[in-house]
């Protein structure tokens, strides 16, 4: 038994130390190869690399690069200093500032808003581009604004163009040039005249030597998918220059009377925060454009901006740098539904596809002492034909005050002409503006019918306020009805014609309505009493 037990020992002993034997060879086999791995200790040899060389300078397309350096040095920052308007409280009345916005406002962003007004974000030093939003603020607690923008210089002597958002409500406008260095808080200007109806304004700073200047370009020899550049201070990042094409012309982003003299050019050029008052460069190296707003959803470029046509600049510097340093506009005391406002019925029921149909005749103007009446379509100035809303603002805003012009134009079908002497626009609308509005419903009313729409007899104080002697009042529409499907047919208007026939009352129109057979054409002239213009509106459409 002990010789047993002896023997078993043995052979664990051997078995233990066959074990390490391996262990220790395995340990030794691993670390030679380790070693061979990672090579030598001694630097590795690269005495057969071939270093590399700097280039001679390739001469590439050239035709970007050039229109840069041209236009480069007259393209200048705008920093603008503001005072907030709360500060200004305890100094008397007129302090207030900001204007109301419409839901259109909501989507589209200019790149400057008014200090402290709906969207700013001034106190905040951000880069909101909200509506209203600027490129940023100093100020906090009640501290100076600063607002940075583009311009570019049109004459030697340090005239200056660039956007009214930009330098509006500036209490101090300062310019740095492209030979300025960074961080120059720039030279003191002067503010020469502004134009909110084109958004454009004129600055001027002192020069010892005559500064670089650009060249202008006609516009309307403009093309869509013309290469142009879009020159500015992005960011306060001055002399960025960005490419792209014109994507379309006449472009109007501003529903209503705000948007009368604003027909852009669109492109998809990078345009962002800080390029607003900067130059759009055609390939000749010609501005004919300046950037003033973009259409975006995130705050920044999304390929579509716009810019001021450069013809329409260039009437607006004459005028601003003339000696009342404001642009008058002519007018005759009319308005009228925009083309785009009206269906192919109207232009079918009031015989016509040129011309411009009368919506109000401001009494007191020319259009109401030569005769023009609400209906009557102006269809020639002088002989020319009138095209549509925009050519006859363009031709009639053109004219000076006291000038006479010779309108064509058709009532009942029947060719007219009249000779009326041109106004001031901005008294025109001025008297507008201090329309009276009508009264609430009343009188006898009928049931919706086959337009799905309930009128009722005008209210006579409502039509004593309105001017008129008749028309019915829309007292309801029913949902999906005919009416309805019209969109712009509601309830508190006033139907004054239908066809063309006069409506005095409940009656009549309904007489009118009954002899409609599905197919016909219909349309409605009608008015709104809350609208201070009084302004007539054509709705029509087809009756299923």
């Amino acid at each position: 038994m002990n010789a047993l037990f002896a023997r078993l020992r043995s052979r664990r002993l051997t078995f233990t130390f066959t074990i390490l034997a391996t262990l220790s060879a395995g340990i030794l086999l691993g670390s030679v190869m380790a070693h061979g791995v990672h090579g030598k200790e001694s630097p590795a040899n690269s005495s057969d690399a071939t270093p590399l060389q700097i280039p001679n300078p390739v001469t590439l397309s050239t035709a970007f690069s050039q229109i840069a350096k041209e236009v480069g040095p007259a393209v200048v920052n705008i920093n603008t200093e503001s005072i907030p308007k709360a500060n200004l409280r305890h100094r008397g009345p007129g302090s207030g500032d900001g204007q109301g916005q419409d839901n259109f406002q909501d989507f589209f962003n200019r790149f400057f808003g008014e200090p402290n007004g709906p969207g700013d974000q001034g106190d905040q030093g951000g880069q909101d581009m909200g509506p209203g939003g600027d490129d940023g603020g100093e100020g906090q607690g009640g501290g100076v604004r600063e607002s940075l923008g583009s311009g570019f210089i049109v004459d030697p002597r340090g005239y200056i163009i660039t956007n009214n958002h930009v330098i509006d409500k500036a209490d101090k406008i300062f310019v740095r040039l492209a030979t300025d260095p960074e961080g120059d808080p720039g030279r003191p200007a002067t503010l020469i005249g502004t134009d909110k109806a084109t958004d454009i304004a004129v600055i001027k700073i002192d020069a010892k030597n005559p500064l670089p200047t650009v060249k202008m370009g006609n516009s309307q020899s403009a093309q869509i998918g013309d290469w142009v550049l879009a020159v500015g201070s992005p960011f306060g990042l001055q002399q960025t220059v960005t490419a792209g094409i014109i994507s379309s012309k006449n472009r109007s982003i501003e529903p209503g009377t705000s948007g009368e003299f604003q027909h852009f050019i669109q492109t998809d050029a990078a345009i962002n925060p800080g390029n607003s008052g900067g130059p759009l460069v055609n390939m000749a190296g010609q501005v004919i454009g300046v950037n003033t707003a973009i259409y975006t959803q995130s705050a920044g470029n999304q390929g579509i901006g716009f810019a001021m046509p450069s013809n329409t600049v260039i009437d607006t510097y004459n005028q601003l740098i003339g000696p009342e340093h404001k642009v008058i506009r002519g007018s005759i005391g009319i308005t009228f539904q925009p083309e785009q406002a009206m269906s192919s019925a109207v232009a079918r029921v009031y015989g016509f596809k040129n011309g411009v149909i009368i919506s109000s005749v401001q009494p007191g103007f020319p259009a109401a002492e030569a005769g023009l009446k609400p209906g009557d379509i102006i269809t020639t100035i002088d002989g020319r034909e009138i095209k549509n809303g925009d050519d006859l603002i363009s031709d009639i805003a053109g004219r000076k005050p006291g000038s006479t012009a010779k309108i064509g134009y058709l009532r009942n079908g029947e060719h007219k002409t009249t000779t009326v002497t041109i106004a001031d626009r901005a008294k025109m609308m001025a008297a507008l503006s201090n329309g009276d509005q009508g009264s609430g419903p009343g009188g006898v009313s009928s049931s919706q019918g086959k337009l799905g729409m309930g009128v009722r007899d005008i209210p006579s104080d409502m039509a004593s306020k309105l001017g008129i002697s008749g028309g019915v009042l829309i007292d309801s529409i029913r949902p999906g009805s005919f009416a309805d499907e019209l969109q712009q047919l509601r309830p508190g208007q006033v139907i004054l014609q239908v066809n063309r026939k006069p409506v005095a009352n409940v009656s009549q129109f309904q007489s009118i309505v009954d002899a409609l057979k599905p197919g016909d054409d219909i349309v409605f002239m009608v008015t709104d009493p809350r609208d201070k213009s009084h302004a007539n509106t054509y709705v029509g459409g087809t009756m299923p």
